[in-house]
């Protein structure tokens, strides 16, 4: 039979039935898909695809697993190497790493590595295996672990398996960090997927303390001085919202893309008023930005019962920096895309509502330092946009409360943890840090892939100490 040089396409909820609902869009492969799109794999002598996985998955081995029908053996390799695969298959930028690296890309579409590991973790899920506990030494040295999203999950569940007792302080009341705020239900189920993968780490061994706001109710110091911590790892992530500082952004109705997505992800304002967390949409949203949080809140407005959604971005299509699955996702569903245009104002009216967001038109210049076109202003293009509620997705930074509270850890000019890009070492002893407090805001498996590296240095720091 001729190797096909496409993927097997993910099932999906109908545009129409989805924008009106908060369930999965993608509802995985079945084990016949899975099994097929797995046989499309060349099994190179030297596969590239390794290179492209920030966590080290074997890639190919687990492959070959799945098209044997292996399929409790792939699932254990792809855990040799990632604490949260069921996470990973659903929401790792595949295109852009692992899959960008597969020879097929070369003549047709990659193998689909995304989609068939999200297959194998939720079958292994599927089947509710109780979670192996570790027993630890007597003296097994302690670690603390600041946050509890994807970069301190990751840390966490590696340090675990190392023999380290690791307490996860995380500031919020329900432990993920971005997992559980930011991406919405729709593409990562929270009770179903989430708190699975952090209830196995629970059952591994690892302690989560909520509500716990390191800064406030300890400091760095005292968690290694007096609470008897041996090392420190920081995964505090880019919490901090972004504001354009243009006229307006005080009026009633607008939202930072942070709270927008936190009130309804973490709060449920989605189930209202079954959940007490109210979130006023009006019938017109500008959302401005171009990144999978844009998507991901435009999208989240279409299905709080907006009737119009705009993606306002200053730049074009193809350098909106969303992944384009998400993209192709939100103009199904009907998000209309206000490409070249950059808002220059909020215009509210005499009770301090938005009534409008006024643009100016763009045109692209030359690449600036990023390889994106630049763009600029074209004079006297402004126009009123008629909307009710504005998003603005673009882009946060690090809350500053641990590294203002931590004396001997330098940060750089935009507040980010200076951190040592293959080790996690800060400038302090024994403190580590990793993911978006280090990189800026970035994907979850980076940041997982920082909290790995970290777990094997501060085990190489405790062994040598």
């Amino acid at each position: 039979m001729a190797l096909s040089l496409k993927k097997h396409p993910m099932p999906e909820q109908a545009p129409e039935v989805r924008a009106h609902n908060f369930e999965e869009v993608a509802l995985g492969y079945d084990e016949e898909t899975a099994v097929a799109e797995a046989e499309r794999c060349l099994h190179c002598k030297i596969p590239q695809c390794r290179k492209g996985c920030p966590v080290g998955i074997d890639i190919p081995e687990f492959i070959a697993k799945i098209k044997e029908r292996d399929f409790d053996g792939a699932i254990a390799k792809i855990k040799e190497s990632s604490s949260l695969p069921a996470i990973c298959g659903r929401v790792c930028p595949q295109e852009n790493q692992c899959e960008k690296y597969c020879v097929l890309a070369n003549k047709g579409e990659a193998v689909a590595i995304g989609r068939l590991e999200r297959f194998a973790a939720d079958r292994e899920m599927a089947q509710n295996r109780p979670v192996e506990p570790i027993h630890y030494a007597e003296d097994a040295k302690k670690v603390a672990v600041i946050g509890a999203g994807p970069a301190g999950l990751a840390c966490a569940g590696d340090l675990a398996r190392k023999g380290y007792r690791v307490t996860i302080f995380e500031a919020l009341h329900t432990a993920g960090g971005v997992l559980s705020y930011g991406i919405p239900e729709f593409r990562l189920p929270k009770e179903k997927i989430v708190k699975k993968e952090i209830s196995n780490l629970e059952a591994m061994g690892v302690k989560i303390e909520l509500d716990s706001v390191i800064g406030q109710l300890y400091t760095v110091d005292e968690l290694m001085q007096e609470e008897g911590f041996d090392a420190v790892f920081v995964g505090t992530g880019a919490g901090l919202p972004r504001f354009m500082e243009i006229p307006g952004e005080n009026l009633n109705g607008v939202y930072s893309a942070n709270e927008f997505l936190t009130r309804c992800n973490l709060m449920k304002a989605y189930q209202f008023p079954k959940y007490g967390t109210p979130i006023r949409v009006g019938k017109k949203v500008a959302v401005v930005g171009g990144g999978n949080v844009a998507m991901d809140a435009a999208r989240t407005a279409l299905r709080l019962g907006a009737e119009h959604v705009y993606i306002v971005y200053r730049r074009g299509e193809e350098e909106l920096p969303a992944r384009r699955e998400e993209v192709l996702h939100a103009k199904a569903e009907g998000i209309d895309f206000r490409l070249l245009n950059n808002p220059v104002e909020v215009v509210g009216d005499d009770k301090g509502w938005v009534k409008a967001i006024r643009c100016i038109k763009m045109e692209l210049g030359e690449p600036d330092a990023s390889g994106r076109r630049s763009p600029k202003a074209v004079e006297g293009s402004e126009f009123d946009l008629e909307v009710d509620t504005v998003v603005m997705a673009i882009g946060q930074g690090p809350n500053p409360i641990v590294a203002s509270t931590t004396p001997g850890m330098e940060t750089n000019k935009r507040g980010n943890i200076v951190a040592d890009p293959e080790t996690g070492a800060t400038t302090k002893p024994g403190v580590f840090a990793g993911g978006d407090i280090v990189t800026g805001a970035a994907t979850v498996i980076l940041a997982m892939g920082a909290g790995k590296k970290a777990a094997a240095a501060i085990d190489e720091y405790l062994k040598n100490k």
